[in-house]
């Protein structure tokens, strides 16, 4: 008689508020989670054929299916060929790693769910490393770096689901969960650019460039400013000398130069510069301002932030 049990997960995305690029070079970073993530349910049922059955769903719309064979790793049947090898070149990262998982027989019905749109850029591989990592408990940040690359701040994100500050040097790795909701908030505001970035570019730009230690220093420093501020117009000036410093380092425009020019508050580039979201502060028409120049998909902190 063949015995099934189920698990589920959980991890929310993340928004990167200061250090971007430079986190990768051992700066403080700030980071929070969103309250759209990824879920993740599996179904282990013994019955000696070793498959995984693999189902990933955006916004509730199947967009991937994979059937894979894991004693020998063959791709049985798919809808989309690249990503199931993604897909799979996870899973048996996860085998080299796991002392239960994928070891004999089991078969595996993995189904996840990424809540927000893919071209958010909120974190969809990493909430999928940390939710598998949990289930297969070993290392997300190893698997991350095995499957990803990158600093791994998303992973921590996901991992406390809490904001954080984040810095990793020297292989040396340091988070602290934060009660980060400043009362200054109710002022701030998302963009969404809706176009969606490779970091894998941005970050070959930052690598093209020498190492800044002062840079490193600054941003660090502003990023320690930032989160005991409690005055808007502080936060606001040190979100505009930060934008300011790494344009200048990077030799590539502001998002608000960019897109905002003639706007009367600061617009901050959050991650990969020139996508995703940005973040900015309200103002008497923001709204009208945001989505008169092609950008309407505009959230409150409270909205997207836990």
């Amino acid at each position: 008689m063949k015995s099934e049990s189920k698990t589920n997960f959980f991890s929310p995305g993340k928004l990167l508020l200061t250090s971007e690029y430079v986190v990768l070079d051992g700066a403080l970073a700030l980071a929070v989670p969103t309250k759209l993530g990824q879920e993740l349910s599996v179904v282990e049922t013994e019955n000696e054929q070793s498959m995984i059955s693999w189902k990933a769903f955006h916004q509730d719309q199947l967009w991937l299916s994979a059937k894979i064979n894991y004693q020998n790793w063959e791709i049985v049947e798919t809808n989309l060929g690249s990503s199931a090898q993604f897909v799979l070149k996870v899973l048996k990262n996860i085998q080299k790693r796991s002392t239960q998982k994928f070891q004999g027989n089991t078969s595996y019905e993995m189904v996840t769910h990424l809540q927000f749109p893919a071209n958010f850029g909120l974190g969809s591989s990493s909430t999928l490393m940390n939710n598998l990592s949990e289930w297969a408990e070993i290392d997300a940040f190893e698997l991350n770096e095995l499957c990803l690359g990158g600093s791994g701040y998303d992973i921590a994100v996901a991992k406390e689901k809490s904001p954080i500050s984040y810095r990793y040097f020297e292989n040396v790795r340091k988070v602290e969960t934060l009660h980060f909701k400043p009362e200054l908030r109710n002022e701030l505001i998302f963009i969404h650019l809706n176009q969606k970035q490779d970091s894998r570019k941005g970050i070959e730009l930052y690598r093209s460039k020498p190492k800044s230690q002062e840079l490193i220093a600054q941003l660090s420093d502003i990023t320690k400013e930032i989160i005991l501020t409690s005055d808007v117009e502080k936060f606001s000036e040190l979100m505009e000398i930060h934008e300011r410093q790494l344009s200048e380092f990077l030799g590539i425009a502001t998002v608000k130069k960019n897109y905002f020019e003639n706007a009367p508050v600061f617009v901050k580039s959050l991650g990969a510069w020139g996508g995703d979201f940005v973040l900015s502060r309200k103002f008497s028409g923001f709204r009208d301002y945001f989505s008169g120049r092609g950008f309407s998909t505009v959230f409150e902190w409270d909205e997207l932030i836990p």
